[in-house]
């Protein structure tokens, strides 16, 4: 059994993360699926002989959602005709992670798709070096492509500004009819709230439709349907109303604010979940960005991405060692608190092993690289913190498993509240009718039960790490409570806070 986590992007709420598990533990030969919200991620158990990574993408992008993938492009060296750029793109395709690959003979270079958190740049390269060529990561990406790769939180922001823009007319009419304060007449017009609306509804609001329409078509809602639902009621009334009950009350503003407030609401929680991330995000920090490896008897500094197994490093007096590896030539003191939490200076002679992102004492060490990229001890540690913070709880499984009922029956309370206020409670009240099921519909909104406890858990286990403590999963940060001993091994951490 393999073990595989995959970003997805597009969920918006706990219904959205049951509907990708039941999908993908549908597919054959995965062992399990579990779907993190907070996380935006899968992390499965699959046999490979039965499926691929690719199948499991493909098959979250068929329920509606996206699997980001990354592109680099790789500079080769060696390769003199067209088998050659077949045996490399043949090789890169066999590494779990790598969508499509694409060689170029006349210019020497590879670009490559693969879906983040499987495989990384350094990956990449060893593989092209086994097949026989020298390579080396490019950086140099055009402004296009950076221009186009926009977080999804300032993306959020964007929108949000818009909406409250066309928004913010609607409060200020309002406030205008609690105060008593007359305004222009025609920002009441009703030409005028349209005009407002409108954007709001299918520009800002246009997220929520896609999301609605993918989770309809593969038979299940979520929050993103009762978003829908719910705002378009009030603004397609207000449209019919407008034109065929002239002098009627119309809701414009009742559909833009609704919008509004869910996008100031994701905007928070994008905010969120970046400063829970904070810890991982340090982590990968400790790594250096460079290593002066040996080539020809001259040190040569080249980025750490393309530093590969059997190199020579050069770790200068005070240096983070760039890599694992075991000491060849030269003798120093090594600290490795931020691997063993012992405060004292670790000898080290040839022959020893070293661990990536631990500080060089006072002499220079000549080190031979033996694990790079995610077999690294540093690689290891982010990965243990990610599936802490990715795992479940056993009340987190329970808010999902509660959460996957909740939307169906929200829209039947919903409807139901439609027929009571149109034949009993208010009879015949159209416009009361259709605003109490709006009320219903997006007021219960489940998403704060499907993000709390991820959220708390993705809080705690990176908190815990930047404390230097790992937390190996959501059930073990849940029993902490119960803690009324711990036992040390080092007298240091205790007396001298070390």
């Amino acid at each position: 059994m393999n073990k595989t986590t995959l970003k997805i992007k597009g969920m918006s709420c706990a219904a959205c993360a049951a509907r990708i598990e039941k999908g993908i533990n549908e597919l054959p030969g995965v062992k399990e699926a579990r779907v993190n919200l907070a996380m935006e991620n899968a992390t499965i158990e699959y046999d490979p002989g039965l499926t691929r990574v690719i199948e499991l993408a493909e098959k979250v992008e068929k329920l509606g959602y996206s699997v980001p993938v990354e592109k680099i492009q790789l500079e080769i060296e060696g390769m003199s005709c067209a088998a050659c750029v077949g045996r490399v793109e043949k090789n890169l395709l066999k590494k779990p992670g790598v969508k499509e690959t694409s060689v170029n003979l006349a210019t020497g270079t590879a670009t490559v798709s693969y879906w983040e958190g499987q495989v990384s740049p350094g990956d990449l390269v060893d593989t092209i070096v086994k097949t026989g060529y020298n390579a080396r990561l490019l950086d140099n990406r055009s402004q296009e492509v950076l221009a186009g790769e926009k977080s999804e939180m300032q993306q959020r922001r964007y929108w949000l500004v818009f909406a409250a823009i066309f928004t913010l007319p609607f409060v200020i009419m309002m406030l205008g009819a609690v105060t008593g304060i007359k305004l222009p007449g025609w920002l009441h017009a009703p030409l005028t709230q349209v005009i407002l609306a409108t954007p709001v509804q299918f520009l800002a609001g246009a997220a929520f439709y896609k999301g609605a329409y993918h989770a309809l078509r593969n038979g299940s809602a979520n929050m993103d349907v009762l978003v829908a639902l719910g705002t378009s009621v009030a603004y397609f009334y207000s449209l019919g109303a407008l034109f065929l009950l002239p002098g009627s009350h119309l809701f414009f503003e009742v559909s833009a604010m609704l919008i509004t407030f869910i996008l100031l609401g994701k905007y928070l929680e994008s905010i969120a979940k970046g400063r829970t991330s904070e810890a991982i995000k340090k982590l990968m920090g400790l790594q250096p960005r460079a290593a002066r490896v040996m080539q020809g008897g001259n040190e040569i500094e080249i980025p750490v991405v393309e530093v590969v197994p059997k190199d020579i490093v050069v770790v200068h007096p005070g240096e983070r060692i760039p890599t694992d590896g075991k000491v060849v030539e030269g003798y120093s003191a090594v600290d490795e608190s931020m691997l063993t939490g012992e405060s004292l200076p670790v000898d080290k002679n040839a022959g020893d092993e070293v661990t990536g992102a631990t500080v060089n004492g006072f002499g220079v060490l000549k080190i031979e690289v033996t694990r790079v990229g995610e077999e690294s001890v540093l690689a290891q540690i982010i990965r243990v913190v990610q599936e802490a913070q990715g795992s479940k709880a056993p009340i987190q499984r329970l808010a999902d498993q509660v959460a996957s009922y909740f939307v169906p029956v929200v829209i039947t309370i919903a409807v139901a509240a439609f027929i009571y206020w149109f034949w009993w409670g208010d009879s015949g009240n159209l416009p009361r009718a259709l605003l109490n099921t709006t009320a219903v519909l997006v007021i219960a909104c489940p998403c704060a039960m499907g993000l709390a406890t991820p959220t708390s858990i993705m809080v705690g286990t990176g908190r815990g790490a930047e404390l230097g403590i790992l937390i190996r999963g959501g059930e073990h940060l849940e029993k902490t409570h119960k803690i009324n001993t711990i036992v040390f091994d080092k007298t240091g951490t205790i007396t001298r806070g070390e």
